[in-house]
C-alpha cells in the first residue's frame, strides 16, 4: 500500500492449468515477411515457446549477473530458444519413425500438418485476441502426431536448392556444379507453402508431392484464396496407386480485384493477403500457407 509504513505479501506460486485460449502468439514472436527472399514464407512454424519449464544450466544465474549467485536445475524461460528445441524433437522422432526421408521431407509433414485452431476451437489469434496469420505462425501449430502420417510431402533435393541458389544469383557453394541455361523461379523451390511478392496481374508456379501413405488414394485440391485474389490448382485430382509415387501440379495465381488494391493517393498497395490450398484424400489434410501481394 502506499501508506508511511507500506507492507507486502508474499503469497506461495500457483500452477494455473487449461488457460483459454492456447495457443496463442506471443507478442514477441518474430514476424515475416522473409527479408532475405519474399517468395519464401518464414515463420515455417510455431511451437510451444511462452513460459516453458526447462534444465537449466549450473554454470549461470537465473539473471547471468555476477552478483547473482543463485543457481538451479531448472527454470521458466521463452522465446525461439524454447520453441525450436520442441520442433527439432519432432523432427529427429519423425526420422527415427521414417528413416528414410530427406530434410525437407520432413519439415513438408511438420508443416502440412500443422494446426489452426485454439483449444477453444477458433482460430489461434495473437496476444491482444486479434487474428493471426501466416506471417505470425506459419503453416500453425506443431502437431507431432499428425505429421508422422503427412499423405504427401513436398520434398526437395540438394541440387533443387542449387538451382534455387543460382535462381537468387548468389554464388553456389559446389564448384562442379553448373546453373541450368533457363533458370526457374525462385518461387518454383518445392517448399511446402507458397509466398508471392509483388505480383504483376498472374503466375503459375509448379510444386511436386510424394505420397507417403497408402496406394490406390486420389487427392482433391481445395482453395482458400487470398483477398482479392483467383487460385486454379490443375490438375485439380491427383490419382496414387503406390507409396512412393510422385505428381506434379501448378498453381496459378491471378489478381480478380485490381482496382480494389489503390488506396486514397492513386497509390498501389502492397498489403499481404492469406490463404490456404489443401490436398485431402478424406483421411490425411495437406494444407499448405499461401501469401501474396500485388506490385
Amino acid at each position: 500500500n502506499s501508506t508511511k509504513t507500506p507492507m507486502a505479501k508474499i503469497v506461495p506460486a500457483k500452477t494455473t492449468v487449461h488457460t483459454r485460449p492456447a495457443p496463442f502468439m506471443a507478442y514477441f514472436s518474430s514476424r515475416g515477411p522473409n527479408v532475405i527472399d519474399p517468395t519464401i514464407l518464414k515463420p515455417d512454424i510455431t511451437a510451444p515457446g511462452l513460459n516453458i519449464l526447462a534444465a537449466w544450466s549450473g554454470a549461470n544465474s537465473l539473471t547471468g549477473l555476477e552478483e547473482d549467485t543463485r543457481r538451479v536445475e531448472w527454470n521458466i524461460y521463452s522465446g525461439t530458444s524454447m520453441s525450436c528445441p520442441h520442433v527439432a524433437a519432432a523432427a529427429a522422432l519423425l526420422k527415427a519413425v521414417h528413416p528414410t526421408w530427406s530434410s525437407a521431407a520432413i519439415r513438408s509433414a511438420l508443416i502440412t500438418t500443422a494446426g489452426l485452431k485454439n483449444n477453444n476451437g477458433s482460430m489461434i489469434t495473437d496476444s491482444d485476441g486479434n487474428p493471426a496469420d501466416p506471417f505470425q505462425f506459419g503453416g500453425g501449430h506443431l502437431q507431432p502426431m499428425k505429421a508422422a502420417d503427412p499423405g504427401l510431402v513436398y520434398d526437395a533435393s540438394y541440387t533443387d536448392y542449387l538451382v534455387y541458389l543460382c535462381s537468387l544469383k548468389v554464388k553456389v557453394p559446389e564448384p562442379s556444379f553448373k546453373c541450368p541455361q533457363v533458370v526457374p523461379k525462385t518461387n518454383d523451390l518445392n517448399h511446402p507453402s507458397l509466398s508471392i511478392a509483388k505480383l504483376n496481374r498472374t503466375i503459375t508456379v509448379t510444386r511436386t508431392v510424394t505420397n507417403v501413405g497408402k496406394g490406390g488414394s486420389t487427392y482433391i485440391a481445395h482453395v482458400s484464396p487470398p483477398l482479392g485474389y483467383s487460385v486454379k490448382i490443375s490438375p485439380s485430382a491427383l490419382v496414387f496407386k503406390h507409396s512412393g509415387q510422385k505428381k506434379r501440379f501448378t498453381i496459378t495465381v491471378q489478381e480478380s480485384q485490381r482496382g480494389s488494391k489503390i488506396n486514397n493517393k492513386g497509390k498501389r498497395k502492397e498489403n499481404y493477403e492469406f490463404g490456404w490450398y489443401t490436398w485431402s484424400d478424406g483421411v490425411h489434410t495437406v494444407r499448405s500457407p499461401m501469401v501474396v501481394s500485388s506490385a
